[in-house]
């Protein structure tokens, strides 16, 4: 694997180093001394598929409370996504930054989201399956959104979203305030 890093303080675009000829390729596609040779943090309890019929899905932008904050490695089985992180980390260099990359089935390539961090993805093509390895179990009352267009943050979309989860719809602007209490 080859590990990327991004503009945000340690998260990392993981490009697949494919073993190809007539058959197809191979590749290793996570390897725990590799990840820990990059401090990343290996513990993933708990895989998450999503699978979604159009392009132009939208989800996100979700992150949870402090204390039940999770890593994810996010990496689409099939089709094209944008995905979008968020560093919400006090204390952190990139805190409030934004970073958007898009991720391709047919390329392998993954990204790795720190626990802290809000994170959303839209979909490019219809169809597309994206597995996530998350860092922690899920804990529905920890779980919290802001708005995918929130103007604190100016995240710049490729499209704009033709489907989204009324739960995403609806959440509100980021209010630093209240996360930081």
């Amino acid at each position: 694997m080859i590990f990327h890093e991004t503009p945000l303080s340690g998260a990392f675009l993981i490009e697949l180093e494919q073993r190809a000829d007539e058959r197809g390729y191979f590749a290793r596609s996570f390897c725990e001394r590799e990840f820990a040779a990059h401090g990343l943090d290996t513990h993933f309890p708990q895989s998450n598929l999503s699978y979604n019929h159009k392009a132009g899905t939208l989800r996100g932008m979700h992150y949870n409370v402090a204390g039940f904050a999770e890593a994810k490695l996010v990496r689409p089985t099939s089709g094209v996504i944008f995905d979008m992180i968020v560093d919400l980390r006090r204390g952190s260099p990139t805190r409030l930054r934004a970073y958007g990359v898009e991720l391709r089935a047919e390329q392998g390539n993954a990204l790795f989201v720190p626990a802290g961090f809000a994170h959303g993805f839209i979909t490019l093509e219809d169809d597309s399956c994206v597995h996530y390895q998350m860092g922690a179990f899920y804990e529905p009352d920890a779980a919290r959104g802001f708005r995918y267009d929130d103007p604190l943050f100016g995240l710049s979309w490729p499209r704009p979203p033709s489907v989204i989860a009324p739960r995403d719809a609806s959440y509100p602007n980021f209010e630093l305030s209240v996360y930081d209490a």
